[in-house]
């Protein structure tokens, strides 16, 4: 039996999946524009099996959804802004390894922060300019403290992270759906409405005319910040070792639970930042609706770009194109919404597991003799 068990014969394996050391940038982007490529074949194939049109026409459709008009394009600038936004915001925090899947609600009450202002200070005589300082302060101190709560639980307790801030997602829309109804406008809708339209008191003013080009500079000066503060300052290095391992961080001397408390003030003020200019720089009211899932979809945006803000551009823009894309093909062609979302997700399916084939390779074994 022993003889038997001695010389038994195993099969080498078909294939199996390897590492690698490295790719070029050459090989790793031609990768990706395959990857880009097999998805719009693989979308082409679905919208003919599932709807009969015309593949090269939905996908003109799409482009025209997002820079058909000027105000298409400028609506498209103004998405890839706020979400460029919240990217900045949670990328420090991941980058240390700490999961913040609360900047939904961070973005909430930093925009609740700043309609409060709005609507008890703009019934004063203070200076525009000295209320739209008193909200952008009282926004970024909202959404830091909302995030710091977490933070030092998980600092002093070990808690749960994930569970913590998702939790406070859902805090953070119960307390804006209160306040609407404190502050409902008329009486009886259960909405706060258009804060001071005839005063304009705490709007954010436009540049050359264009509503959101305030926006879209507040959000590239940060985006060129959070580059510089992540790759050349000594926090954006502290930052990087605890994200590596909290241990060898210890070990150099950083006090690791300083390091995740004002990491997190930065995301949560960042997170502040993005729910005033939401509020008074793009619809002048707060819903429980005024992040949008920004929050979450910000998720992808920075794990995608490898947590170079820089790269964040690219990847916010191709994000916000197929959301405004999507809903252009919902509207053109008459079809169910949840036909654009699989198109979308077919797209961001391939995307994202490209990424699979740039870190590793699937090698294919050269001989397939049984081995005794």
């Amino acid at each position: 039996m022993s003889s038997n068990v001695s010389t038994a014969k195993k099969k080498e394996p078909l294939f199996h999946v390897a590492k690698r050391e490295g790719i070029p940038p050459f090989n790793a982007t031609l990768i990706r524009i395959g990857s880009v490529v097999a998805a719009l074949i693989v979308c082409a194939i679905v919208t003919m099996a599932l709807t009969g049109e015309n593949p090269i026409k939905v996908y003109a459709t799409m482009i025209d959804g997002a820079f058909g008009t000027s105000r298409r394009i400028w609506n498209l600038l103004q998405s890839v802004a706020m979400l460029l936004c919240v990217s900045l915001a949670v990328t420090p925090a991941f980058k240390m390894r700490f999961w913040n899947i609360g900047a939904e609600g961070q973005v909430l009450m930093g925009g609740l922060a700043t309609a409060g202002c709005m609507i008890i200070l703009g019934k004063t005589n203070m200076p525009n300019w000295l209320l739209l300082l008193t909200m952008l302060v009282a926004s970024v101190l909202a959404g830091a403290i909302w995030a710091l709560i977490p933070a030092v639980f998980k600092a002093t307790l070990e808690t749960n992270e994930t569970l913590f801030t998702l939790m406070m997602n859902y805090v953070g829309i119960q307390l804006v759906a209160y306040f609407s109804r404190v502050w409902e406008n008329p009486k009886g809708s259960g909405s706060i409405g258009i804060i001071n339209p005839e005063t304009m008191k705490g709007w954010l003013p436009s540049i050359a005319g264009k509503q959101y080009l305030f926006n879209i500079i507040i959000v590239l000066a940060l985006t060129v910040f959070m580059y510089v503060y992540l790759n050349y300052s000594k926090h954006g290095y502290e930052i990087s070792v605890v994200g590596e391992s909290q241990n060898t961080a210890r070990y150099i001397g950083l006090n690791v639970k300083k390091v995740i408390l004002r990491t997190m003030f930065l995301s949560g003020a960042v997170c502040g930042i993005a729910g005033f200019l939401l509020v008074s720089g793009t619809s002048q009211t707060i819903t429980t609706e005024t992040a949008g899932g920004r929050g979450f979809t910000a998720i992808m945006v920075s794990w995608l770009a490898k947590f170079d803000p820089f790269v964040m551009i690219l990847t916010a823009l191709l994000l916000s194109f197929l959301e405004a894309g999507a809903g252009q093909i919902s509207t053109s062609f008459g079809l169910n919404k949840s036909f654009s979302d699989i198109l979308t997700g077919i797209i961001l399916f391939f995307i994202i597991g490209c990424e699979f084939f740039v870190n590793y390779e699937i090698k294919f074994n050269k001989s397939s003799k049984e081995v005794k």
